[in-house]
């Protein structure tokens, strides 16, 4: 992280990789140095694939085609990898006392509890939940 030395992993929002891919001036000058530097790896949810492709699909993304149809290629590109979903990030997900709804932020959340990931996102609905490192 800012101020420390060596690799990091960090886990990041589907609004992040969408601006890391089309809009990196959306990205916050804190945080864009630590995502362009290859010693970081960069984690993406196998839940942020589905949520890319469900928000085309119902044309909430209408833009994305290329980006679903290329998705590895533009993964590999960007220096990302998958972080699977295990049957213990469901349940984890799916337990959380939490009041946000979205599946797709709860598998997150309990992806960066679970992994001890810090997660970069700009979504506030983070703020509220103990457990979890934020970064932006």
């Amino acid at each position: 992280m800012p101020g420390s030395d060596g690799p990091h992993q960090l886990l990041i929002d589907t609004h992040v990789l969408l601006w890391m891919l089309t809009a990196p001036d959306r990205l916050s000058t804190t945080i864009r140095p630590i995502l362009s530097d290859r010693r970081t790896q960069l984690m993406v949810s196998a839940a942020s694939a589905l949520e890319i492709a469900t928000k085309q699909r119902l044309g909430k993304l209408p833009q994305a085609d290329a980006l679903v149809r290329g998705y590895s290629r533009h993964l590999a590109r960007l220096g990302v990898s998958t972080l699977a979903i295990s049957s213990e990030h469901a349940l984890h997900a799916g337990g959380l006392d939490w009041a946000h709804r979205d599946p797709f932020d709860r598998i997150l959340a309990a992806q960066s509890m679970i992994e001890a990931l810090p997660l970069v996102s700009a979504d506030a609905a983070f703020a509220s939940l103990n457990g979890i490192r934020v970064l932006w």
